[in-house]
């Protein structure tokens, strides 16, 4: 199995972001000496969450940090960036940690109106920008000269430099949630994530993703290759003992739960209202905690000794799965405890998964 390493760790204040950023620097690189195989980079805006806000800008200095580990985005909201300028950066990221770029898309938050609102945008026209800008950004490194006329972005450059280090580009992953995004990335070719599917749902989705690649004519070493990189996104918390793991997974994911609820009552704009088709118990702001907690420590968490957590990555790589993003902080977890949970699952847990792995700092 391949294993990431995600952050979407918070700042509780301003007076803690300097620290908070630090912090993130040194767990993404201690993740690199443990062994694992990517780091994966959140992008959320004004209220702390992700830290440091500006993942291309983080993602740089952890490719001067770092050497081997690959570095992704889950996801780059394409609506809040103009293509163009996107892709000039990502293809200079691309030469920095020469070749190690995972680029990860989407049309930005369904929750988090206020981040639109704060780049002077509304979200009922993410979707088309969308579009248009993931077709900008990807004919701008493989067309010269490009010429673009669309509703949103009217272009003409003459040549993108630097050319990515990739050829003909950086992967292009997707986050994947209904049955139909996993057949139609399976039959584009796309590689996905997904995260908070149930264990006894991930073959089924697997099978969804398996027949869009037959569908999609690719070759066999391309479609085993892209079911070797679909990867679930996971909560991982080790402790001592399970009931330590779960009682201090809970507050932490309670205090995360509470803040998100918080910022999007308070800074949404009053006429934005939640599609009901993207809630679920989390995310739904009218479901109780108490309903809500076993929800995602069931669906979207693993925790408990270094034994439990090796048995239930191993019903999850039965079902299909053979990477598994690791996010192992939640909003403001101590460092300490990070550092804690990363090395017990570095150093117990991963080695029951694959062999050559570097040896554990």
């Amino acid at each position: 199995m391949k294993f990431g390493w995600l952050t979407l760790a918070l700042s509780p204040s301003p007076e803690h972001d300097a620290g908070c950023i630090e912090d993130q620097v040194e767990q993404a690189c201690l993740a690199e000496a443990l062994g694992f195989d990517d780091v994966w980079l959140t992008e959320h805006y004004f209220t702390g969450e992700s830290v440091y806000n500006d993942p291309l800008i983080f993602a740089s200095a952890l490719a001067m940090r770092t050497s081997r580990i690959r570095i992704g985005f889950a996801v780059l909201q394409l609506s809040l960036h103009h293509p163009v300028r996107l892709a000039v950066q990502l293809a200079l990221l691309d030469n920095l940690s020469r070749g190690r770029l995972d680029v990860g898309v989407g049309r930005g938050t369904v929750y988090n109106e206020y981040e639109f609102v704060g780049y002077g945008l509304r979200s009922n026209d993410s979707r088309s920008r969308m579009t248009e800008a993931l077709e900008v950004m990807t004919r701008a490194w493989t067309e010269a000269p490009l010429s673009f006329e669309g509703e949103h972005f009217q272009i003409e450059i003459p040549e993108l430099r630097p050319k990515p280090f990739q050829s003909p580009h950086p992967p292009i992953w997707r986050s994947v949630i209904s049955q139909s995004s996993f057949s139609e990335c399976g039959q584009l070719g796309v590689p996905i994530l997904t995260a908070r599917l149930p264990v006894e749902r991930i073959a089924e989705r697997w099978a969804d993703y398996r027949s869009g690649l037959e569908a999609g004519n690719h070759s066999e070493a391309r479609k085993a290759a892209l079911l070797e990189q679909c990867a679930l996104w996971r909560n991982i918390y080790v402790a001592d003992s399970r009931a330590q793991a779960e009682d201090e997974l809970s507050e932490l994911l309670l205090e995360t739960r509470r803040h998100m609820m918080h910022v999007r009552h308070a800074y949404n704009p009053p006429d934005f209202q939640i599609e009901p088709a993207m809630l679920n118990p989390w995310t739904d702001p009218t479901v109780d905690e108490g309903v809500a907690l076993p929800q995602v420590l069931e669906a979207g968490s693993i925790y408990g000794t270094a034994e439990d957590v090796r048995q239930q990555i191993a019903a999850v790589n039965e079902a299909g799965v053979n990477h598994l993003l690791c996010q192992m902080a939640f909003g403001d977890t101590p460092h300490s405890k990070v550092v804690a949970s990363m090395r017990r699952f570095g150093e117990e847990v991963m080695p029951a998964f694959s062999t050559g792995r570097p040896a554990a700092a």
